[in-house]
Order: structure tokens, then C-alpha cells, then sequence
């Protein structure tokens, strides 16, 4: 028997991982500590194994993993067909560097060209707010804190909400979109627990969540 996700209107949010490494217990402190949000922590592969038949009752899809090879036939399925389902996605940090090759992926990240690049650690980066407006940005200002930068070329066909001006960076920090059926948020930021302790970055990873599930 399946276990219900709903609970107490909570925000259902399936955190996919792998491909990639990570603070363990500094990413799993940050997610359980979002007010309202229920973080469920797993790899792809029980993702799309789905053993208790949920994956299509989470509010939102926030991907934090960075498979490199195009995806088999199945997951690549999988994947697709979230784009259908009317949940939410949140692509955070090195998933926009997930499946390099894999149209799809480019289209979702919506950046084309997603192999030229660099990355360079322990950055101090000053985020603008342009879209101040935004749910997703809603009473946040002008910040700095210490992150990885990537060096991707800018998104097209997007409202982008935050901004760097930095020489070892991409200048769109935040963006925002709709892929058929599904609110897309792109965030670049959150390598590690520098950036997840960041009272900032925590707001735009609840907030963020919450657009994508509508709430």
C-alpha cells in the first residue's frame, strides 16, 4: 500500500540526486528546515523505479543531479512525461549541467549550448534583484555570499529574477519559465553548505518550490 504525501498542505517535493557529490548533511539540514515544504531525498534510479507509486503525486520535481550521458529510453520517458503531469520543476545548480547532449534537457535548462563552460569554486557573488515582483524573489534585496559560478551562456525564453555581474560568471542568476504543461525555476546557485546556510539562498529555494507547486 502506497503512502499518502499529502500532509496538512505541506508541499510535496521529490529532491532527485546523483551524478554528482554533495554535503550530505548540510543539503539534508537545509531542505528539512523550509517551512511548509516536505523534502523526499532520493537517487534517480528510485525515481524512476518509484517502488511505492507516488512520483506522480509530488507537487514539484526539484532535480539536484548531474547525469552526464543521455539518459536510456525509459528514464528519458520518465522524465518527458513530467512536462505532462502539470507538477512543478526546479532545476538547482549542477542539474542545468545534467544530460549535456539531450535536446530535451537544453530545452527545460533553456540554454542550447550547455558544453562550453567553466566553473570556478569559492566565488563572492552580489545578487541583484530584477524581478522584484516575482513571488520567487518576494522581499529579498540586494545580497552577497559565497557560491560556485558557471560560465554558461545566458538563457533565452525567460523571466529572469536574479543577476550577477561578476567576471567568472554567468550573468542570470534565477529564471523562470513555462515547458508545456509544467513552471519551470532555474537556479544556478548551491554547491555547498556556504550557499545552503545563506538565510537568502534558503528563501529562494522555499519560494521557488512554492511557485512551481502554485501556492
Amino acid at each position: 500500500m502506497s503512502v499518502s504525501l499529502k500532509s496538512k498542505g505541506s508541499i510535496s517535493t521529490a529532491v532527485i540526486t546523483g551524478g554528482h557529490y554533495f554535503d550530505v548533511p548540510g543539503f539534508h539540514t537545509m531542505m528539512r528546515n523550509l517551512e511548509g515544504i516536505d523534502a523526499y531525498i532520493q537517487d534517480m534510479e528510485n525515481f524512476v523505479a518509484d517502488v511505492g507509486k507516488v512520483r506522480e503525486s509530488y507537487d514539484v520535481i526539484l532535480f539536484y543531479s548531474m547525469h552526464k550521458q543521455t539518459p536510456n529510453p525509459k528514464t528519458a520517458e520518465i522524465l518527458e512525461q513530467i512536462l505532462s503531469t502539470g507538477q512543478g520543476v526546479f532545476l538547482l545548480h549542477h542539474a542545468l549541467l545534467a544530460y549535456r547532449d539531450w535536446e530535451f534537457w537544453s530545452q527545460l535548462v533553456r540554454i542550447e549550448n550547455r558544453n562550453d563552460h567553466d566553473y570556478f569554486h569559492d566565488e563572492k557573488i552580489r545578487l541583484n534583484v530584477t524581478g522584484t515582483e516575482h513571488p520567487v524573489t518576494q522581499g529579498l534585496e540586494r545580497w552577497t555570499m559565497i557560491d560556485e559560478t558557471y560560465t554558461l551562456p545566458e538563457p533565452t525564453d525567460c523571466e529572469v529574477l536574479l543577476t550577477v555581474d561578476h567576471h567568472r560568471s554567468m550573468a542570470a542568476m534565477a529564471w523562470t519559465h513555462q515547458f508545456r504543461s509544467a513552471s519551470v525555476f532555474c537556479f544556478p546557485c548551491g554547491h555547498d553548505n556556504q550557499t545552503y546556510v545563506d538565510p537568502n539562498f534558503q528563501r529562494v529555494i522555499a519560494q521557488g518550490i512554492k511557485w512551481c507547486a502554485g501556492r
